[in-house]
């Protein structure tokens, strides 16, 4: 970091290096966003999820078919490895 005192980050400039670099995933905003609306697909059909988590049956956030989304408790959710074969029955 330059340690002018008026030195401004550019915030845009540094993240695209970083994906460049690898540092940062490249599909992460992406797949939180599916979560994100898998989310409001089940509050728009009238399933209560506060204070809860969605869970992906199949382990994939990007779907968000209505018979791969059920609502678990955090503890639930979060307890097992996210690995290939986490959760799957």
């Amino acid at each position: 970091m330059p340690s002018s005192k008026n030195y401004v980050r550019n915030y845009v400039r540094e993240y695209a290096t970083a994906k460049r670099r690898k540092e940062v995933a490249a599909g992460s905003n992406g797949d939180n966003a599916k979560r994100k609306a898998a989310r409001r697909k089940l509050q728009s059909s009238g399933v209560n999820v506060a204070g809860k988590d969605v869970n992906h049956k199949n382990g994939n956030p990007k779907d968000n078919s209505r018979k791969n989304l059920n609502v678990q408790t955090k503890k639930t959710n979060r307890s097992f490895p996210r690995n290939r074969n986490a959760g799957k029955k």
